[in-house]
């Protein structure tokens, strides 16, 4: 026994497991008694010693959840200096504490368990207790570190010629983390592309638990991008998983997901049995970053239902666990409810203060510099990825080259020659790559910074001020909740290649609205649409309209005096289009020309011209083309009465 102290005692001075040797000696699970079976299967265990998670798992799964056993075992194992099994102990006490929102303590057992397989020479250990270390991280929102350790994890794993199974799993893991950074960039397409991969990787090894996460963060991307249905299906999946692995947390996420969908679809109040059911699960389990979004749902629920005191009740006991366990994102989804239920109450100086701390969160979870590091670190791990891969490429030729020479040298020559022909094309094929991602990112720079021009955010601002100035606090709240909302809505439309027209309808009121507001209320603009087209169906390259009301108001409108007339209007005129006209009555082309010519600032409109050319490049995905035309409209004596734009938008 002296001899087990001394050993502990060096492994505490040496920086060796701190964590494990602090639990031996504050723990009184010595003391406990251990059940006979289970210390004659701890002896076999490590007498075998088995070096793969799935053999280890294979004999401790089902006593994983019991720390006084584990850490029996860890003794024992310790004791013996068999340091495999002292990885996979110490990454399910990690997991233990996780599932109970200490992350502190959680991190430091997983940094422990990655030394411990370091000094085992065990890869898969490390690729695990990596893995793990990243998804804390996640969970605390600190997205840097996450991906550092992620990318550790996922070069580490690919460097092993024949992965075992659980080293797989640990690549599907990381895989997975990639799809998690695309979802975390608001890139949704690309995150369903890359959970999809993990499915069908998760599909061939039987990982029922993989399938169930996949699913779910699918639904949350279908969601996201308003596809409620495909996220229902998704959701249901998921809890169907869940069930066969019985895992309450899983389907208590999966619940409450289900429920905030319902709420979407006005089933508000079967969403509210739902949340009701999940928050007692929630409050047994003791996941309190689960339970926070579960009471934080609840209250929002309850806004629906116009029960404002359940509903701040709710929101304010989500929002204490946020700020307890220092979940950022869920502080700033409660201050958001919070300040939509003060709004509800008429007291919009307390919505001001929580629409406030909103947005200080939100910019902590959106950090430009983490979003533009996030976007470093997928391209750096695809560049690194391509080296690696013509690295591998270029050990094989040499080979190859070597059982050539002891051929003619014709079929050297041909052999080389190919290399590079191979190489020329696939140069080629890459530079035109390139070269159509960087127009597509150019235009979508610039039609961003068509949307938020200076003089309209400046203009708008200075109609704020002169709100508040005049003392005119509601109407001061008013405008800058319709000014927010746009500004988020056109920072939400730039991130995503496709949405329903019904946003963007709803998009163009907003802005119309407040351009109203600066014209005095002297526009009159209505939207028609025919019976028959479902604009939450359809589908539309995001942010395309404004451009067009924008050129009607200041070239067409701006110096007419009288009525000022704006219609849109959507119909279908055959199955492969669907119509969209803007028409106004104001002064005509020619006028409007002759009177910019007049003036010594003009106003330069580039808006249209950009949107064109986006249209153009999105014909490439369409059987038809988008078109727009312009047409000038007169009266019957032929005087010009305003102009009419027409845009035709493919449906196949």
């Amino acid at each position: 026994m002296l001899g087990l102290f001394k050993n502990i005692y060096f492994k505490i001075r040496t920086g060796v497991l701190p964590v494990l040797a602090l639990l031996y000696f504050c723990e009184s699970a010595w003391s406990q008694e251990i059940p006979e079976t289970f210390e004659k299967k701890t002896d076999s265990l490590i007498k075998a010693a088995p070096t793969t998670y799935r053999d280890l798992d294979a004999v401790l799964r089902p006593f994983r959840n019991d720390t006084v056993l584990m850490r029996f075992f860890s003794k024992k194992a310790l004791d013996k200096k068999y340091l495999d099994g002292q990885a996979y102990v110490l990454n399910q006490l990690g997991r233990k504490y996780r599932n109970i929102s200490e992350f502190s303590k959680s991190l430091t057992l997983h940094h422990d368990a990655y030394e411990v397989a370091q000094e085992a020479k065990n890869i898969e250990f490390e690729v695990y207790s990596l893995n793990m270390i990243s998804v804390i991280h996640r969970k605390t929102d600190n997205i840097t570190a996450a991906l550092d350790y992620n990318q550790k994890a996922l070069e580490l794993a690919e460097s092993v010629e024949n992965p075992s199974i659980g080293l797989k799993r640990s690549i599907n893991v990381s895989l997975n983390a990639i799809g998690n950074i695309y979802q975390t960039l608001q890139q949704y397409t690309k995150a369903i592309e890359q959970f999809t991969e993990s499915i069908r990787l998760d599909e061939e090894l039987g990982n029922n638990l993989g399938l169930a996460i996949n699913h779910q963060n699918v639904g949350e991307c279908y969601e996201a991008q308003g596809k409620l249905t495909e996220a229902l299906e998704s959701f249901e999946t998921s809890l169907r998983y869940n069930e066969l692995i019985d895992s309450d947390k899983g389907r208590v996420i999966c619940n409450y997901s289900i429920a905030h969908v319902f709420v979407h679809q006005d089933k508000t109040e079967e969403a509210l049995e739902m949340l009701e059911v999940a928050a007692t699960k929630a409050e047994a389990i003791g996941d309190m970053s689960v339970l926070s979004s579960v009471y934080i749902n609840l209250g929002w629920t309850l806004i629906h239902l116009n029960r404002f005191r359940e509903s701040k009740q709710y929101l304010l006991k989500g929002l204490a666990l946020a700020e307890k366990f220092e979940l950022i994102a869920s502080q700033s989804e409660a201050y958001g409810f919070l300040s939509d239920l003060a709004i509800k109450q008429k007291d919009f100086e307390t919505a001001l203060e929580y629409y406030k701390k909103e947005q200080h969160f939100e910019r902590e979870v959106s950090n430009e510099r983490n979003l533009r590091y996030v976007n470093d670190i997928i391209i750096r791990y695809d560049t690194e990825k391509k080296t690696n891969e013509i690295a591998v490429l270029a050990m094989e030729n040499e080979n190859v080259k070597l059982k050539l020479r002891k051929n003619e040298t014709l079929i050297l020559i041909s052999g080389i020659a190919l290399a590079l022909l191979a190489g020329i094309f696939y140069i080629l094929y890459r530079q035109y790559q390139l070269k159509n991602e960087k127009k597509v990112l150019t235009l979508e720079q610039s039609m961003l910074r068509s949307q938020m021009n200076p003089h309209f955010l400046f203009n708008s601002l200075n109609s704020i001020k002169l709100y508040i100035i005049n003392n005119e606090q509601k109407n001061a709240v008013h405008y800058l909740n319709k000014f927010s909302k746009l500004v988020r809505k056109i920072l939400e439309a730039s991130s995503l290649k496709e949405i329903p027209l019904a946003e963007e309808l709803e998009t163009v009121e907003l802005y119309m609205n407040i351009e109203d507001i600066r014209f005095s209320n002297e526009i009159n603009f209505k939207i028609s649409i025919d019976p028959g087209i479902d604009v939450h169906q359809v589908k539309i390259p995001s942010l395309i309209l404004q451009p067009f009301l924008e050129n009607a108001l200041w070239h067409g409108l701006s110096s007419k005096e009288g009525i000022k007339n704006i219609d849109l209007r959507v119909s279908r005129d055959d199955e492969h289009y669907i119509y969209i006209s803007i028409t106004d009555n104001g002064v005509g082309r020619v006028a409007a020309q002759k009177i910019k010519d007049g003036k010594v600032l003009k106003r330069k409109s580039v808006g249209i011209d950009i949107t064109k050319e986006r249209l153009a490049n999105f014909s490439k995905d369409y059987q038809n083309s988008f078109e727009v035309d312009i047409v000038d409209l007169h009266d019957e004596e032929g005087v010009p009465s305003g102009t009419k734009v027409v845009l035709r938008i493919p449906t196949v």
